[in-house]
């Protein structure tokens, strides 16, 4: 290697570009998860003034750039890597991934958009720590041609805590990349894609029989901490693993950043949830919906609507001091969430409408909009326990978050360096540690 990608091993530094980072340290009780949207060349402008000329047209420059990436992955050696943007139209780059991800001991799955978009999800997991049990493909067929893939895998690198026990040790983990909120309608398409994603885990592990499994969910989500999807996530139990492990909160969202995107704004949306198997979950539907009303009236805010003027809106002309179902159809269409290819289907409107109306009566009253819309919230859901017990309940493996690094590190102070230029993200990789904990009965 040259001077600048040369690898010290004795000081445990290598140096990718301009930027020191650590190698690994090997530690048989932690695995750890990488997720990186690399770039895809064919969306890489390499001119502002022309918007057509993009770093796939110019072979030396994103054969480099993907080099420097594969260097770098390599060196940290996470068990997991998601990949997002990932060029899988272009042959040559896939074998470059293909054979030197494999030769370091990687399985390789691969998946495309659909109707040939030319980038899609690479996830890649270490041969020597899992054993493959399934690996499936969503596709959702939707306006943004996204999809995502989801491996259920077995640690079969005993952990050292775990040797000689019976403890379940498989994880369902989940790589994807959501649509761009071009507009505010995409952001209800965003919220689907999450929930479509929850649906498809929630009903593999019902036909497949599984009790409920640690879930990471890895990717590009191009939504913040203040968005709908973050809330929704947290009120299916799931959390943040960057910010657990730096003890951040809500308030915290401006102190990092994972992209500066093609308008020139920092924002952070790169994520790795963790659900254990001890949270309680609440209903997906019901989450859902929670969710959509929390869209609902943060439109009906952003118009300036106070509680008693937003229900006047709503209720429009009935005859009544209450909300009828055309009147909130109307609502609904008023407020851009459905009329359009990206809008609430019929059979979305009707599950809002059957959640708000909670006496059934077709109507719905001062008291029902209070406290279904206009206080809707994502609420998060806490631990069932956090004990590790020895009786005979079965055991299953869980994970505390140890660590969680995002490089460039300047990011991590909310700043993004100019001289950056593996992607428009940045890499974020979470180090966790399995802990045992009783595995409840999947109740679905």
């Amino acid at each position: 290697m040259g001077r600048k990608n040369r690898r010290i091993n004795k000081g445990r530094v290598s140096r990718i570009g301009n930027y020191a980072i650590p190698s690994p340290i090997i530690d048989p009780t932690s695995i750890s998860c990488t997720t990186f949207n690399i770039l895809a060349p064919i969306y890489k402008r390499l001119d502002h003034e022309d918007p057509s000329y993009r770093e796939s047209d110019v072979k030396d420059y994103w054969l480099n750039r993907n080099q420097r990436i594969l260097d770098w992955l390599l060196c940290e050696r996470s068990t997991i890597i998601c990949l997002q943007e990932f060029w899988v139209g272009n042959e040559e780059l896939v074998s470059m991934y293909d054979q030197r991800l494999g030769d370091a001991g990687y399985m390789n799955f691969k998946l495309a958009r659909t109707n040939n978009r030319g980038d899609g999800l690479l996830t890649a997991v270490h041969k020597d720590y899992f054993k493959i049990i399934n690996h499936q493909e969503l596709l959702f067929n939707d306006f943004g041609d996204r999809v995502a893939q989801l491996l259920h895998v077995e640690l079969i690198a005993p952990l050292s805590q775990f040797r000689n026990s019976n403890v379940r040790q498989e994880i369902l983990i989940v790589n994807t990349h959501l649509i761009f909120p071009h507009n505010s309608s995409l952001c209800l398409e965003r919220l689907r894609q999450v929930y479509k994603i929850l649906q498809y885990v929630e009903s593999y592990q019902k036909e497949n029989k599984l009790d409920p499994l640690p879930i990471l969910l890895c990717g590009d989500w191009n939504g913040s901490k203040k968005g709908h999807i973050y809330k929704f996530l947290r009120s299916q139990g799931f959390v943040s693993s960057y910010d657990t492990a730096h003890q951040y909160t809500d308030a915290d969202a401006h102190k990092w950043v994972s992209h500066r995107n093609h308008r020139g704004n920092i924002c952070g949306v790169d994520f790795i949830w963790l659900l254990n198997p001890n949270r309680y979950r609440k209903l997906l539907n019901a989450s859902w919906s929670e969710a959509v009303f929390g869209m609902f009236k943060y439109q009906l805010r952003r118009a300036s609507l106070t509680e008693d003027d937003a229900f006047a809106f709503l209720k429009a002309d009935s005859p009544g001091n209450y909300i009828t179902y055309s009147g909130f159809c109307e609502a609904l269409r008023q407020l851009n969430l459905i009329g359009h290819c990206n809008g609430l289907s019929v059979e979305e409107i009707q599950e809002l409408w059957v959640q708000a109306d909670m006496d059934g009566n077709g109507v719905l009253d001062y008291k029902e909009f209070k406290q279904r819309i206009w206080k809707a919230s994502c609420t998060e859901r806490g631990d069932e326990s956090e004990e590790t017990r020895d009786d005979d309940t079965e055991q299953t493996i869980g994970f505390n978050v140890k660590n969680a690094v995002l490089f460039p590190t300047e990011v991590e102070k909310g700043k993004w360096p100019e001289d950056y230029s593996l992607s428009d993200h940045a890499r974020l990789t979470v180090v966790f540690s399995p802990v045992k904990m009783p595995c409840p009965r999947l109740t679905l």
